[in-house]
């Protein structure tokens, strides 16, 4: 599955705060961006059929099918510094600047 450390999981819990108690984060793959893919998040209140779920540091992570051969080892972080929250991805071959886009060899 995917990682999401401490200080991600209690940002994300301030944002659910705010309006979606019990919701979950979506995270996904999509065409497109500089490099090929990009990452998506949102909060959602809740999964698809079909969704790999689990959770971790108290946050529940709904990912579809196609996006977790993409993300499968990832590590979500979050850092004010850096600009948010990013992603650390092993099925990454390359990388854009933005970072919020990659290529991947991974397969489907």
């Amino acid at each position: 599955m995917i990682t999401i450390t401490e200080s991600a999981a209690k940002r994300i819990s301030e944002i659910r705060e705010e309006d979606h108690h019990d919701a979950g984060l979506r995270v996904f793959v999509r065409g497109g961006g500089c490099s090929g893919f990009q990452y998506g998040m949102e909060i959602e209140q809740g999964h698809n059929d079909g969704d790999q779920v689990f959770e971790s540091h108290g946050v529940r992570v709904f990912i579809d099918p196609i996006s977790i051969s993409y993300l499968r080892g990832a590590t979500i972080e979050f850092n004010d510094f850096k600009g948010g929250f990013t992603i650390s991805n092993p099925n990454a071959t390359s990388t854009c600047g933005c970072g919020s886009s990659f290529t991947s060899d991974a397969q489907r």
